[in-house]
């Protein structure tokens, strides 16, 4: 598969675009035994370099998140355009400021206790980097350059990647 190599900082204001304009991903903590990545809503703050989650703290995920467990979330926008899988740390963070912050009439249908929701937790990915796919012209785009890479003898042409440096 070819690709092209983008400009880092191009792809960072890129991922944090993508991420905020998808909203959703699926995270998974990394490292011991396996476990199945679950499909989560994702709220941004690029200033703080964070990425919020609400959880129930009876949440297989929320039970397992240790203070800076390793964690990866995949989101890939609708478009199939652009796809990305970032690493870092996960930790839970009650902060009540960020409960209210993002507070919304889907985050409360979870919760029908309101943000002061006993089981209610958040919880905070810290990235650290990100690998970052983006394809140029979707679906018909990636069809044409394999049927293009296999009558040439040559590999597709379909896009970028890049690594992004988080912390």
């Amino acid at each position: 598969m070819s690709h092209h190599h983008l400009q880092p900082d191009e792809l960072k204001k890129r991922l944090w675009d993508e991420v905020e304009k998808a909203r959703f991903g699926m995270l998974g903590l990394s490292g011991g035994e396996p476990r199945h990545m679950q499909p989560m809503t994702a709220f941004t703050d690029k200033n703080q370099n964070a990425i919020w989650f609400y959880s129930k703290k009876t949440s297989d995920l929320a039970r397992e998140t240790g203070g800076g467990h390793s964690a990866m979330l995949c989101v890939m926008a609708k478009d199939m355009e652009f796809q990305t899988c970032i690493a870092g740390a996960l930790a839970e963070d009650k902060d009540p400021a960020k409960i209210a912050e993002f507070w919304n009439a889907s985050v409360a249908a979870w919760f029908p206790e309101g943000k002061d929701d006993p089981d209610l937790t958040l919880l905070k990915l810290t990235p650290t980097d990100a690998q970052v796919w983006i394809s140029r012209g979707g679906p018909l785009n990636y069809a044409f350059q394999v049927a293009k890479a296999n009558i040439t003898h040559t590999t597709p042409d379909i896009g970028g990647v890049g690594e992004v440096r988080l912390s």
